[in-house]
């Protein structure tokens, strides 16, 4: 299932699974049908498989069965960030390449790190499809963007080996882990990558069972139209089973978590010379099987 989270006509948020230019709004489908089903995808999440199954199933007969009163055009609805997750987990220096990339731009070690590397960012940061980046002048002149696959927790995790940690999955995202480079403070990156609007999250939560394997999807980023970043999960330092053993080995994973799994090579710092995000422009980050997150950046002076 690929479920967004969406409004029609104005608040409140709904939960919808989007089929080709359809949104199908979920709880109604299931009420009409005489069943329950959350209204939003972090109880979706929560509810756990009796959810999945049942959402499934109602699915299942395709458009033609779906009453017209649950359904959506495309048009018609205005996408938002699919949840707010209580934790956001970053990990840096995730792809060989964008490790060299960073000691040579960031002053990072230009070894490779024998673990993990691992920030976060809070849940204020979030923001969904077509809203836009903040690039607030008076705080940066270096916002910078990172496209990354996002893992979304479906069960409680602690002390997770890696042969178990799929299990814990509940689909995957897009995350654009925007940077203010300038506002590194003595090594420590939460000011830099914890501002306002400065995790872009969406378009969807497609579910684990439609991603065969997470550590093969293509992934792009383009500022403008013009193509920054090009790679594939399959060069991840540390995979998705690693980031979850070791990050779980201390820290709850909870339902609806995000870990956002790193960066490859094509930031704006690391290019020569440096290129950054400036209002006006366009950025669209892309992976295979999920789809593309569109974000404008704007003056945040001019957008509050």
């Amino acid at each position: 299932m690929r479920l967004v989270s969406y409004t029609h006509d104005g608040p409140p948020l709904r939960l919808g699974a989007h089929a080709d230019d359809l949104v199908v709004d979920l709880a109604t489908l299931a009420g009409l049908a005489g069943e329950p089903l959350p209204l939003d995808l972090l109880s979706f999440i929560r509810a756990g498989a009796p959810a999945r199954d049942t959402a499934r199933r109602l699915l299942a007969g395709g458009p033609a069965a779906w009453p017209a009163e649950a359904v959506h055009r495309i048009e018609e609805v205005a996408f938002a960030a699919p949840l707010r997750p209580g934790k956001i987990i970053g990990v840096g220096l995730n792809y060989v390449e964008h490790v060299e990339e960073s000691s040579r731009s960031l002053d990072t070690d230009k070894e490779r790190p024998p673990r993990p590397v691992l920030f976060s960012k809070p849940a204020t940061a979030v923001t969904g499809p077509g809203q836009p980046i903040l690039h607030n002048a008076d705080l940066t002149t270096q916002l910078d963007w990172e496209c990354e696959l996002a893992v979304v927790i479906g069960r409680t995790a602690f002390r997770v080996s890696e042969e178990d940690a799929y299990d814990h999955i509940f689909g995957y995202s897009i995350v654009n882990d925007i940077s203010a480079r300038d506002q590194r403070r003595s090594g420590q990156w939460f000011f830099s990558k914890g501002q306002d609007s400065y995790a872009p999250f969406g378009p969807a939560v497609v579910t684990a069972d439609e991603i065969p394997d997470p550590m093969a999807l293509d992934l792009s980023l383009r500022v403008n139209g013009v193509t920054k970043q090009k790679s594939n999960t399959r060069h991840m330092l540390f995979p998705i089973a690693r980031l979850i053993a070791d990050i779980s080995s201390g820290v709850t994973l909870e339902p609806g978590d995000v870990i956002a799994t790193g960066s490859p090579a094509g930031v704006g710092a690391g290019m020569v010379p440096p290129e950054f995000l400036h209002p006006g422009d366009t950025v669209e980050a892309t992976v295979e099987g999920i789809g593309t997150l569109t974000n404008p950046v704007v003056d945040a002076r001019c957008a509050r």
